[in-house]
This record gives C-alpha cells, sequence and structure tokens, in this order.
C-alpha cells in the first residue's frame, strides 16, 4: 500500500492511494473498506465515493478477471477533486452503462457510478490494461 497524504486540509491538498487486489469478490470488498479508512484518514466525505469504489471494483472483478492477474485500485486527490481509478486486465472489455431489464438485480453499477460521479470515463491502459476512473468535486 502507498500512502502520502501531507495534512488535514483534504479538499486543497495532494494525496495518493494505490493498491493492487485479487479479483475476487472478497478483493473487491477490501478495495471498498480500504478506501473508505484512508478517505476517513485523509479527513474527506465519505458520501458517494465508498459506493463508486464499490461498483467500479466489482465491475473489474464480475467483467474484467482474469485468473492470475490482479486489478489495481487508486485514489488520488488534487486540486478539490478526488479522482479514483480502477484499472484491470481486460482492454477487449469496454464499460457502458446501459439500463437493466426492470426484474434483473445486476447490471446497475455503471448507471450508479454516473449518478454518483462527477465525471467518469475509460483510459486505454498499455495492452491489455484498461482504466476506468471517476472523479467527484470536493
Amino acid at each position: 500500500m502507498k500512502q502520502n497524504f501531507p495534512g488535514p486540509e483534504a479538499a486543497t491538498q495532494r494525496g495518493d492511494f494505490s493498491l493492487q487486489l485479487s479479483p475476487t469478490p472478497r478483493g473487491a470488498r477490501l478495495a471498498r473498506l480500504l478506501a473508505t479508512e484512508q478517505l476517513r484518514s485523509w479527513g474527506l466525505p465519505l458520501d458517494r465515493t465508498p459506493q463508486v469504489v464499490a461498483e467500479l471494483s466489482a465491475n473489474a472483478v464480475t467483467h474484467s478477471r482474469v485468473p492470475g492477474r490482479d486489478f489495481h485500485l487508486s485514489l488520488h486527490v488534487a486540486a478539490g477533486t478526488l479522482r479514483i481509478e480502477v484499472t484491470d486486465t481486460r482492454d477487449d472489455r469496454q464499460p457502458a452503462p446501459r439500463i437493466p431489464c426492470p426484474d434483473a438485480e445486476p447490471g446497475r453499477g455503471l448507471l450508479l457510478v454516473d449518478a454518483l460521479a462527477d465525471r467518469w470515463g475509460v483510459t486505454p491502459g498499455p495492452p491489455p490494461r484498461k482504466t476506468v476512473w471517476a472523479e467527484i468535486d470536493l
């Protein structure tokens, strides 16, 4: 785990947090829990971010899992913006929000991210990676 945060003025300071997790439901759960603890230690609000981390991590585990290849979570704070990045190893699977069937349980993750984040998108990485990111204004 990499941590760097120089003070309690979280919204105006810079902070970085990064970790690699197994592409399992447990890994996705740990991503949310550890991100929540990091945000708490930085003094940042916990209203939207844990859910965004949970959805992006669950998508990496559910739709982009490759056995033996971990996913990576990063949190970056700069200039009043929190950026959440989840990098996985399936660049052939691009996320797209779509409205699921009314009685279907899965399929709402990116709709939630779209509703909770101020911005989100996908950045191609060196093959076979991609990074799905979301930004929340603090």
